[in-house]
């Protein structure tokens, strides 16, 4: 269990980049190389304490033991589905914040639903993590404790992610890509970019930042409409940074990644699942190499949307593949546990 007082004193060092790292120890005296070292011990050999870390210095370790740590994040309650095994975690943070992330079980493919904020600021109508309000931004510790924490409660490995869980990703952009950048380093989890994948619901200069970073993430999009008035109902980002402007950055994003683009298109009943509606979609899309995830709304108690009947979600997929789409209904996963997508509220009880 992590103690408050504690991490508050130290300097956190999960999920910092490699070569933010050697520029830490660097103000140290020592050199790159010991970086790397570090790396090796905590991602590869999943061992965090500093006086194991026998390749090291005695003089090093008792600097790194008294100033430093690799934060950890507090179980606070685990829910696990009876219909399909996945498990929702509710974590504690240091101070007291709380983050839900979800554990996704596939035979030789675990992934993680993480979390990259406390609650959500960009308050899409649809979504209870919106609802509940924005605490503040995760570190790129707290992004990856995440992954350790669900790896070690279910003693299964965990091998892709998706950034889809609490918060928007490039709101959080700093700490995204710190932490991206640990688990995509040979010398940490040597992750491929295609196993990661960050979802946004349109944050334009993030989209443009992520391109120039040059991780290439999978990239997915949350669309949930075809035309600007409609989308920015649904979701108040779009009166900032509306469709044409995230088009552009989406097929310069494609451009520079040569990347399938996901979009990601939550049904609302009565509200964008028209078939006419299903084609501005296409249209919305042509020349994009990108497939599209239909999502049936998962209720969120409280909120006025509702799920279309199947027949209208197949109707909507038969007129997007007519034109040529690669588009897919996503299987609901722990719906029974409230883990789906946007249902993650940060409840205690």
């Amino acid at each position: 269990m992590t103690t408050v007082n504690t991490i508050a004193a130290k300097k956190d060092l999960l999920g910092l980049s490699l070569d933010t790292l050697a520029v830490e120890l660097k103000g140290l005296g020592e050199k790159p190389f010991r970086a790397r070292q570090i790396f090796e011990w905590v991602y590869k050999r999943r061992i965090s304490d500093f006086g194991r870390m026998d390749n090291l210095s005695k003089p090093l370790r008792t600097v790194l033991e008294s100033d430093y740590t690799f934060v950890t994040l507090e179980t606070h309650r685990v829910q696990r589905s009876q219909r399909d095994g996945t498990a929702k975690y509710l974590f504690r943070c240091a101070d007291g914040q709380l983050v839900e992330s979800v554990f996704l079980p596939h035979e030789g493919r675990n992934t993680a639903c993480l979390s990259t904020q406390v609650g959500c600021a960009m308050g899409c109508t649809f979504c209870a993590t919106g609802d509940s309000g924005f605490g503040r931004n995760l570190s790129p510790g707290e992004i990856v404790a995440q992954i350790n924490a669900m790896e070690a409660d279910q003693g299964a490995e965990i091998h892709n992610l998706v950034l889809m869980g609490m918060g928007e990703p490039l709101h959080n952009w700093d700490n995204v890509r710190e932490a991206m950048a640990a688990l995509l380093s040979p010398a940490g989890r040597q992750w491929g970019p295609r196993k990661i994948t960050l979802s946004t619901c349109g944050v334009v200069p993030g989209i443009d930042a992520l391109r120039e970073s040059g991780l290439k993430l999978r990239l997915a999009i949350s669309l949930h409409a075809p035309e600007d008035r409609l989308r920015a109902g649904i979701m108040p980002i779009n009166r900032r940074y509306p469709l044409k402007e995230l088009m552009r950055a989406v097929r310069d994003y494609q451009a520079a990644t040569d990347l399938q683009v996901t979009f990601e298109y939550t049904l609302f009943k009565g509200v964008n699942d028209s078939s006419d509606q299903a084609h501005a979609v296409a249209d919305l899309l042509k020349g994009v190499e990108s497939k599209v995830n239909l999502i049936p709304y998962n209720p969120v108690q409280g909120l006025q949307f509702q799920a279309p009947d199947f027949g209208t979600v197949v109707a909507f997929q038969e007129v997007l593949k007519s034109r040529g789409l690669i588009a897919m209904v996503r299987t609901e996963k722990g719906g029974d546990i409230d883990a789906a997508c946007g249902q993650l509220r940060r409840r205690e009880s």
